[in-house]
């Protein structure tokens, strides 16, 4: 018999019908995904599509109701994994009262043999910030740094942050966001970054994990799914769907005047006059996001297996 739990993987999150239920409601429902191992990976969704709730159940902060995830190839609560994953969350607790030296202090204290004090400082001193300042008197990117510091200290396989830049101004964000970049490749960190800012993940997510209504709608590799679609346009005046669209699933049509602007997820080449192009990242997830009844794609390195005891026997 061989146990799927303990094979030499590369897999940070693995999710099988994965959901949470609430009394009246779901947060998740059915998700099934695999995030490998050194990515960095765009999580978004429109708001109460459960993101926060798949970044809790990640940190071992909550159980789902069914399903099952694993953490970098165990339960998330465990202690054997729980020291090697970091979670920042939205309102980025910190004590006020404690200055970024005793942050730090406090960083080391409680991750004993795995605390990286050169990362947290670098993360620190790039922000020019003073040791000796109470983190009460920071401006939020300031204590957003500081945050990000704690976290990248511990030297975590797994980083996940919720919403990280939400409260930065684009100059801030934009250097935070090189710092962070900056670290996770050095350490080989797997990032899952959950996100509205969608222009601040062009070109530095590779991967990319969508939810609508609970459920997983996208899920893959950034360049296998923009390239499997394409942006159509070109004039059309008549009504319903232009019949050289029949070879291909329609995720999003809109008409602007005489104007016909399509996202598509084509099977060859579309026939006709139309004018194509590779749609960016951005407007590949808000065309999936504006047509929350499209067809799921999950690409093959994002299907999950099936790890239950009864596959594993």
């Amino acid at each position: 018999m061989t146990d799927l739990t303990f094979l030499p993987d590369r897999t940070a999150l693995e999710a099988v019908g994965l959901g949470v239920r609430y009394r009246r409601d779901r947060a998740l429902r059915d998700c099934s995904f695999r995030l490998p191992a050194g990515r960095v990976c765009a999580l978004v969704g429109p708001n109460g599509a459960g993101k926060s709730t798949l970044l809790a159940l990640a940190a071992g902060l909550r159980r789902p109701t069914e399903g099952r995830l694993r953490v970098l190839g165990g339960e998330p609560a465990d202690p054997g994994v729980r020291p090697r994953v970091a979670y920042l969350a939205q309102d980025k607790p910190l004590y006020a009262s404690f200055t970024v030296a005793d942050t730090l202090r406090m960083g080391r204290a409680l991750n004993p043999g795995r605390w990286d004090q050169a990362a947290a400082e670098r993360l620190v001193h790039a922000g020019n910030l003073s040791p000796h300042a109470r983190v009460g008197s920071l401006s939020g990117g300031q204590r957003t740094r500081v945050a990000l510091a704690l976290a990248f200290g511990k030297r975590p396989e797994l980083l996940l942050l919720d919403e990280p830049m939400s409260d930065l101004d684009p100059l801030v964000r934009h250097e935070t966001m090189a710092a962070l970049m900056t670290e996770a490749a050095e350490n080989s960190t797997t990032v899952v970054m959950a996100s509205h800012v969608l222009a601040e993940l062009e070109g530095v997510c590779d991967y990319l994990l969508l939810i609508s209504g609970g459920r997983v709608r996208l899920a893959g590799e950034v360049e296998d799914l923009v390239f499997a679609h394409r942006l159509v346009m070109g004039r059309y005046e008549d009504a319903g769907t232009p019949r050289e669209f029949a070879a291909h699933t329609i995720v999003e049509a809109r008409t602007t005047g005489r104007q016909l602007t399509a996202l598509i997820r084509h099977d060859g080449p579309v026939r006709g006059h139309w004018e194509t192009a590779e749609p960016s990242l951005e407007e590949l997830i808000l065309a999936h996001l504006r047509a929350p009844g499209a067809p799921a794609l999950i690409t093959p390195s994002a299907e999950p297996r099936d790890f239950s005891p009864k596959a594993a026997a």
